[in-house]
């Protein structure tokens, strides 16, 4: 039976590359994101490549995360992969951000990644073996001017993995934190720079799909990968 890959956020960006290097090596898919006509459309796309499997869900929302995780799980088959790739940036600085800036973003980016991983890791405990990809940012381990509460989401949710590796590695789950610096996608739309200054997410699917292909006896734990003119 093919494998199957869980993304959330799975119609864009890093989100998307991942999942279509997945299934370019033979795995099925569940996805969720907010915009019905983006899932629609990622279907349309994939769908001679395998199946799947799409669920209109904002994760920022914990109602939204249950109904998703159960979704998947009435597919009764094992989640082999978890990529937690739903969240957003919003420039600030901590001081002069607008109110409420800090717990959109701790509900879009860790809390999303917290439940969603509560959601399904009781099956992977059980068969004894998965592998979730937590998509952090160069923010989570580098301060820098206007990231207030963006980075304080992304050091958090290099914390959340880093425990997870701790709690997950007796029972054959690999947990590993990708740190991408600045990549092309919508999140940076309206910026005046030329592609050559980002990564391509195509890299870091490339880099994810590697970190899982290699055997069970081994887990990259931490991935860091930046533009080759450095960060922005």
């Amino acid at each position: 039976m093919r494998k199957l890959l869980v993304v959330t956020g799975g119609t864009k960006g890093i989100g998307r590359s991942v999942i279509e290097k997945f299934m370019d090596n033979g795995f099925d898919v569940a996805t969720c994101a907010r915009k019905s006509a983006d899932l629609d459309d990622l279907k349309k796309s994939l769908v001679k490549k395998g199946e799947v499997y799409t669920f209109q869900a904002d994760v920022s929302d914990k109602a939204q995360v249950k109904l998703f995780c159960n979704f998947v799980l009435g597919l009764n088959r094992s989640v082999d992969v978890l990529v937690n790739n739903a969240g957003y940036f919003v420039s600030g600085e901590i001081s002069t951000e607008p109110e409420g800036n800090l717990e959109a973003m701790m509900e879009a980016n860790l809390y999303s990644a917290y439940h969603i991983t509560r959601g399904f890791v009781h099956t992977m405990r059980e068969k004894r073996s998965g592998h979730i990809f937590n998509i952090c940012s160069i923010a989570s381990i580098k301060a820098y001017a206007n990231g207030g509460s963006y980075a304080i989401t992304k050091f958090a949710m290099l914390g959340m993995s880093k425990c997870l590796r701790e709690e997950l590695k007796e029972f054959g789950i690999r947990v590993t934190s990708v740190m991408p610096g600045a990549t092309k996608t919508a999140s940076w739309d309206g910026v005046d720079l030329p592609d050559d200054r980002f990564m391509k997410a195509e890299d870091v699917a490339d880099l994810i799909y590697a970190s899982y292909a290699l055997s069970g006896r081994s887990v990259v734990e931490e991935v860091v990968i930046r533009p080759q003119l450095g960060d922005i």
